[in-house]
């Protein structure tokens, strides 16, 4: 049996850094199991608030709404990678945060995720750091082209990174990153990208659920099926890569770890991590009786992890801008799950919801 000495109660409450979509269903799965949620973050009217059972509106630096926040709560979370790592610092001193500290250094930083990933042994596209035009000449040479400038930080479903198709676009490139210090990284020859949710409990116990394999639009995630159509051998490499980083992170949580499968060698290269957990893992909500959010609730309240097992295979479509006019159509649609994230202007590349198909699971 798991430990469980240190598990929170139900009633116990459990802060939430950001306001977004994920904190709004990480809020729902608390209640599940009768824990609160108290929300943090800077806008006003944030997604998350609708359902939480408190909110503070403050800035990720005002120190004194932070200490006064950490009283009101009983362990910390976020919803988001890029909480500022003073931020949780300044929490930890007063209150567990949970995923700790490292996992957001790691994650923020995309030359530190990639070293980081070097040396456990894990394979990433090759890639090289990038300060000035000098550093992107000289990687270009080594590593070649075609390549991709990204950000260093803060890039996120496409943002912050520019394509480098041959050398006379570097310069290009250098500006559309804003001058910013940025990585360098080689084209994969990728037939496909696989993720995997992987949650890991304060007693160090893992579950991982099954692969999915994922459609993008516009460097924006828009499918993600499961099963993700490749062998037992591969999903089970990647299931095994996604414990080995949550495992040397110390992690306590669910993670999104992102994988390519290579073309012809069908071998894995990781991507990217997140800290948290990942839209590629929203079908679990129809598709399991333990979701990815009501395990990331699990672990950061020290309770034992749920199965990770699927009773269905699932098709998950993210509901881009006007997409979400059709809501009327999806909801009359048999075998669905339909989640509205409760935000206003359907803007252009926004994500206003989702919707989860689901059909008996295939065996074999």
């Amino acid at each position: 049996m798991p430990d469980t000495s240190g598990a929170l109660p139900p009633g116990s409450t459990i802060g939430i850094l950001g306001g977004g979509q994920l904190g709004r269903m990480l809020a729902m799965a608390a209640a599940r199991l009768g824990l609160k949620t108290h929300i943090y973050c800077p806008e006003a009217g944030c997604t998350a608030a609708q359902v939480a059972d408190a909110t503070t509106i403050a800035a990720y630096d005002d120190e004194a709404a932070l200490q006064a926040f950490a009283a009101a709560v009983d362990v910390v979370t976020y919803e988001f990678e890029n909480v500022p790592t003073d931020t949780a610092a300044l929490l930890a001193r007063h209150v567990p945060v949970r995923p700790g500290a490292r996992a957001l250094a790691v994650a923020q930083d995309r030359l530190a995720e990639k070293s980081f990933m070097g040396n456990l042994g894990i394979k990433t596209a090759p890639f090289a750091d990038v300060t000035g035009p000098a550093d992107l000449a000289a990687a270009l040479d080594e590593i070649g082209t075609p390549a991709i400038l990204k950000t260093r930080r803060l890039g996120y479903d496409g943002k912050g990174q520019a394509r480098i198709n041959d050398k006379a676009a570097a310069f290009d490139a250098w500006d559309a990153v804003k001058h910013q210090a940025s990585i360098l990284e080689g084209f994969v020859n990728f037939e496909a990208e696989i993720s995997v949710i992987v949650a890991r409990g304060i007693d160090g116990t893992t579950a991982a659920y099954d692969p999915a394999r994922n459609d993008h639009e516009n460097h924006i995630l828009s499918l993600s099926t499961v099963p993700s159509g490749y062998s037992n051998e591969i999903e089970a490499k990647a299931r095994a890569l996604a414990e080995k980083i949550a495992a040397e992170l110390d992690y306590v949580g669910v993670m999104g770890v992102e994988l390519f499968v290579v073309a012809d060698t069908q071998d894995l290269v990781v991507n990217e991590i997140a800290p948290r957990v990942h839209n590629s893992g929203h079908w679990t909500l129809e598709g399991c009786t333990v979701s990815q959010f009501e395990q990331h609730m699990r672990a950061v309240a020290g309770w034992p992890l749920g199965s990770p097992e699927r009773h269905s295979d699932a098709q998950m479509t993210n509901l881009i801008g006007d997409d979400v006019d059709a809501w009327l159509e999806m909801a009359a649609e048999p075998n669905t799950g339909l989640h509205l994230y409760g935000k206003g202007d359907a803007r252009p590349g926004r994500k206003m919801g989702h919707i989860t198909r689901i059909t008996p699971m295939t065996t074999g």
